[in-house]
């Protein structure tokens, strides 16, 4: 069996330290492409974060995918419609809000169009959130009543060690109502019940009449554990946090080395590896 569909994570994966794609892995994904094959950018960046990627790389032209929120959100690019989309309760925002609210220096992002909301106050790790995105901050003093939209997903940015015991005291809240978890260690995402990449690619893939064990998934960072293992070839980037590579069937060069060219080359010709060595 064949690979059909490769899906992306972006920062630190498909993206090097400058966020760009190299012209190498660029010119590979488009080839792909044109073969047949489906590129997914799976992200939990908002979709206007992703866009210009997914431009970059010709979605639109192919027909291929975007999961935007880490799952929250899956867009055909092909005509821009939103084919899947899951959002928070509209009460819990409030009681999320209070707890961020009572540790210090944490601040609470949701975005708007084409700006991250800071609901508390804007941190360094908020700024690099914006940079990421390219989208400006905007601070809103009165974030819950702001919020009178579907929000796909709450970001909550601070010190590593400050974000571990908001997620403690959130997780003990809201036990499984919610999908908490890290995607960085200064990155705190709150999502809808079960939402998180393997299950907005399993929605993906039954709609489009392909099967997990047709599709490879790459990652870095705790967010990209789940799509991996549901993969049928799971592939952690050389630059990736421990667990991920331990979940990985396969560990490809990093970031800055075209990892995903690697991957490319060595698994799209119809191979199904699940025991390749790692380089």
């Amino acid at each position: 069996m064949e690979y059909e569909m490769l899906v992306l994570d972006l920062d630190g994966t498909l993206t090097n330290s400058r966020k760009e794609i190299t012209e190498p892995t660029r010119n590979a994904l488009i080839k792909i492409q044109e073969e047949g094959k489906k590129v997914v950018l799976a992200s939990g960046r908002p979709i206007n974060g992703v866009l210009p990627l997914a431009k970059e790389l010709h979605l639109d032209r192919f027909g291929s995918y975007i999961l935007s929120y880490n799952g929250a959100r899956i867009t055909r690019c092909s005509d821009e419609e939103v084919i899947y989309s899951r959002t928070l309760p509209p009460e819990i925002i409030p009681v999320v809000y209070e707890i961020a609210v009572s540790f210090p220096g944490l601040d609470i992002l949701t975005y708007e169009e084409d700006s991250i909301l800071s609901g508390i106050s804007s941190n360094e790790f908020t700024q690099q959130e914006s940079f990421i995105n390219k989208m400006p901050v905007k601070e809103i003093p009165n974030f819950v009543g702001y919020l009178d939209f579907p929000v796909n997903k709450l970001l909550i940015t601070g010190e590593p060690s400050i974000v571990e015991k908001a997620m403690a005291a959130l997780k003990k809240r809201f036990h499984t109502f919610l999908n908490i978890y890290r995607s960085e260690p200064f990155f705190l995402e709150i999502m809808p019940q079960k939402i998180d990449k393997a299950y907005s690619l399993q929605k993906l893939l039954n709609s489009i009449g392909l099967t997990a064990d047709q599709m490879i998934c790459c990652g870095d960072g705790y967010n990209d554990v789940s799509m991996i293992e549901y993969a049928g070839l799971g592939v952690a980037m050389e630059n990736a946090q421990s667990v991920v590579k331990d979940t990985a069937d396969f560990i490809t060069r990093s970031n800055d080395d075209d990892g995903i060219l690697h991957v490319i080359e060595k698994f799209m010709a119809g191979s199904t590896c699940k025991s390749c060595p790692a380089i």
